[in-house]
C-alpha cells in the first residue's frame, strides 16, 4: 500500500505541473475520460447508470488516495473535487436519459409534425 502511495503522490503532482491546468479542471477532464472509457469497456449507453457509477467510484477512490497520501481528510477540498469530477458526467447522463424518455420531441425542442399537422 505504501508503494502505491509513493507512486501516486508524485504522479498526481507531475500531472498538474506538466499540463499547467488547475486541479479543478483536471478533475473535470478526468471525470469525462473515465466516463467515456467506462462506456467503451462496458458497452453501456451513456444514458445508463453504469458509466456514471464508474466515474463516481473513480472519484471516491481518488479522494481516498488523496486522504491517505496527505494523512488527513480535507473535507471542503474533497467535496469540491468530487463535485467537479462527477458534475458533467451526471448532467450528460440525465440529459441523455431525458432525451430517451421524450422521443416525441424534435431536436429543436418543438413537437414533431405528424400526419401533416
Amino acid at each position: 500500500m505504501e508503494n502505491l502511495i509513493e507512486f501516486y503522490r508524485p504522479l498526481s503532482y507531475a500531472l498538474g505541473m506538466s499540463t499547467g491546468a488547475s486541479d479543478s479542471l483536471l478533475h473535470v477532464h478526468g471525470g469525462m475520460v473515465v466516463l467515456f472509457l467506462a462506456r467503451i469497456v462496458t458497452r453501456r449507453s451513456l444514458a445508463t447508470w453504469t458509466p456514471f457509477l464508474f466515474v463516481l467510484a473513480a472519484a471516491v477512490a481518488k479522494e481516498v488516495a488523496d486522504c491517505i497520501a496527505h494523512g488527513t481528510l480535507r473535507m471542503p477540498d474533497s467535496a469540491f473535487d468530487l463535485l467537479n469530477t462527477i458534475f458533467w458526467p451526471f448532467v450528460l447522463m440525465v440529459g441523455l436519459r431525458w432525451r430517451r424518455a421524450h422521443p416525441d420531441k424534435a431536436q429543436d425542442g418543438s413537437p414533431l409534425e405528424r400526419d401533416g399537422q
